[in-house]
């Protein structure tokens, strides 16, 4: 399940104010005239939701280094219709911006549909410094079987385990994240510890476990070599190591009563965070935000922050995305300039430390502005470290342009194990099917 760029900002914007930090171009035209660095240009740069870099100021900060350039930004709040409007003007080949935000959701069809019609940021002179900038896993991502790299990393997703303090110690377990993150080194240990919880008689009667088997699934898929695709980017759900292990422990947890059973970004989800109808949540780096945006000042303290089960051997991550330049644009060089100077560990630093939003580069999640971030309303938990270690884990995983079609089938039929009673073995033959009817296969 994906969230939108507007909710994902509204997460790092809350997130921003609760952390404590511690100490040579490809297609160009025939005819076209020569580059001028130094000529008036104006750069338009078309995203979904808010990526964060006018409120982060790098905007400004980048044309006082550079008068002669004027950047403007339009934003599509929804990734869903942004994509589709995306497709819709590559298919034209026009009315395309100098810069357009890909997202994690769609990163696939565009590097297996559409790399030819973006600027190949992998044949500039300085492509190998660049690519030094980012994780491998990130630029891989955005990189097409014969090698052209359709754009540069953002954000990333890490993830790790969020959990209530109050409420563990209501129920009589252990509140230290570091002895929890061993008990729950893998996601056995973690239902070992769902049901220690749920075996309580002094927890809260209407409190469960985790929010819903969304949280296993959706985090344990990609800890496999496979997820839903082959090495080809062909579906392959029915035969996913990644996918039939993160069956099996959600539908564990769905099947014995360890979830609510909630369905993530409900209106019911949304009010549960505040009601204590769950004591864990699978958490990405920007559902720190998501929760301090739900809970407000009055919740600081009792949640805290715990390795995710599994992320020694393979880390999950859950959101990200990237800068791109179409071949159409009008500006490709000054675009390009600006995509590699916004997505630098320097401009990374200054987004987490601004607006909290995790660094897709090595250098900037090493910085101690990053490393050393902890987060006082998630009681100290040292946040920086913890997402750091998970995007050190993260290995690539194959992907593909229906993933997020895939993983919703999935996650839908964990939801009618959850509060239907479904057959495990039955919701999953739905969801294969359901899956195959977005595959064709």
């Amino acid at each position: 399940m994906s969230l939108t760029r507007r909710a994902t900002a509204a997460a790092g914007a809350a997130l921003a104010a609760v952390l404590v930090t511690t100490t040579g171009c490809g297609d160009d035209d025939a005819n076209a005239e020569p580059y001028d660095p130094d000529a008036p240009v104006t750069i338009t740069v078309g995203l979904f939701g808010t990526f964060g870099y006018e409120e982060a100021g790098l905007y400004e900060e980048y044309m006082q280094l550079n008068p002669n350039v004027t950047i403007e930004e339009t934003s599509i709040a929804q990734s869903a219709p942004y994509y589709k409007a995306l497709q819709t003007r590559l298919a034209a080949g026009s009315g395309l911006e100098d810069v357009q935000g890909i997202e994690s959701g769609f990163v696939a069809d565009i590097v297996t549909n559409h790399a030819d019609q973006f600027e190949d940021f992998g044949a500039r002179d300085d492509a190998a410094a660049v690519k030094e900038n980012f994780y491998d896993w990130k630029y891989a991502q955005a990189t097409s079987e014969d090698g052209r790299v359709v754009g540069l990393g953002t954000d990333t997703g890490p993830q790790a385990m969020c959990f209530r303090k109050d409420l563990f110690e209501q129920a009589g377990l252990p509140t230290d994240r570091a002895e929890l993150g061993t008990m729950w080194s893998d996601w056995d240990g973690y239902l070992d510890v769902a049901r220690q919880y749920e075996a309580s008689p002094t927890k809260p009667a209407d409190s469960s476990f985790v929010d819903s088997p969304a949280s296993i699934f959706s985090s344990a898929v990609y800890q496999g070599d496979l997820a839903y695709d082959d090495e080809d980017g062909n579906p392959v759900p029915d035969s996913s190591d990644g996918v039939e292990t993160a069956w099996s422990l959600a539908s564990e947890a769905a099947a014995d009563g360890l979830t609510a059973g909630l369905d993530q970004f409900s209106d019911e989800w949304d009010s549960a965070f505040s009601n204590g109808a769950f004591a864990t949540i699978a958490c990405p780096a920007w559902m720190l935000g998501y929760i301090t945006t739900q809970l407000g000042d009055g919740g600081a303290g009792t949640w805290d922050v715990a390795p995710l089960p599994g992320q020694s051997e393979q880390a999950s991550n859950w959101g990200g995305a990237w800068l791109g330049v179409p071949t159409a644009a009008d500006d490709k060089e000054a675009a390009m300039e600006l995509v590699e100077w916004l997505t630098a560990p320097e401009q990374q630093v200054k987004m987490f430390t601004r607006e909290a939003h995790f660094p897709s580069s090595p250098q900037a999640a090493e910085d101690p502005a990053v490393a050393g971030a902890t987060s006082d309303y998630f009681s100290g938990a040292p946040i920086g470290a913890i997402f750091g270690e998970s995007a050190e884990n993260i290995r690539r995983t194959p992907i593909g342009p229906y993933d997020t079609q895939i993983q919703e089938a999935f996650t839908t039929a964990l939801g009618t194990v959850a509060t239907a009673g479904t057959d495990p073995d039955e919701a999953w033959e739905s969801a294969l099917s359901s899956a195959e009817q977005v595959t064709g296969g």
